[in-house]
């Protein structure tokens, strides 16, 4: 459902693909059930992922990919939405629960951890009494398109000082959530 509040992790992944100059090299992997793409990062390979399931269940993906490329839970990036972070805000997070995120909780059932690092992409909630399904499948109002760029730009800065500060360091170091609150 591109261009809605709910598919922001995956205009993240995309965003992370352009980037990292991949984003025309996905390819379709029958065994992950998913779109894959590899790319380097200094003296890092990353391995991008985009679950080809229904949101709900991505889990499945992500934890056969984590097979395939032989991945511990803690050396994979989660990135989604947050209800409640408000609109244009995103911080990275290590570990913790799901807190009603249907895609995070099948990624901890399927990977039976919760020890990944997650990229919160804020959204907000409705500000009146609508539903939030509905508010989450809806697009973002013009003005909202041009900060919801603006936050996942700093959202792939962030996920990749991350991903070089750990390079450098023991990744048991890194347990504090790290935030932008730009």
């Amino acid at each position: 459902m591109p261009g809605t509040r709910h598919s922001v992790g995956m205009a993240a992944v995309n965003l992370l693909a352009r980037r990292l100059q991949v984003a025309d090299q996905w390819k379709t992997d029958r065994r992950t059930g998913a779109d894959l793409v590899t790319a380097q990062l200094e003296d890092v390979q990353l391995v991008l992922l985009k679950p080809r399931q229904f949101m709900n269940v991505n889990g499945t993906s992500v934890a056969n990919a984590a097979r395939k490329f032989r991945l511990a839970p803690e050396n994979i990036y989660l990135l989604h939405d947050e209800l409640d972070k408000p609109l244009g805000k995103v911080s990275l997070k290590l570990g913790g629960s799901a807190r009603g995120h249907n895609g995070v909780r099948s990624c901890i059932e399927y990977l039976q951890s919760d020890k990944m690092v997650r990229l919160l992409i804020g959204i907000g909630r409705p500000d009146d009494n609508s539903s939030v399904t509905t508010y989450v499948l809806g697009r973002f109002t013009k003005p909202e398109q041009e900060m919801v760029s603006e936050v996942m730009e700093r959202g792939v800065e962030l996920l990749l000082a991350h991903i070089r500060q750990r390079t450098k360091t023991d990744s048991t170091t890194c347990t504090k959530t790290v935030e932008n609150r730009g």
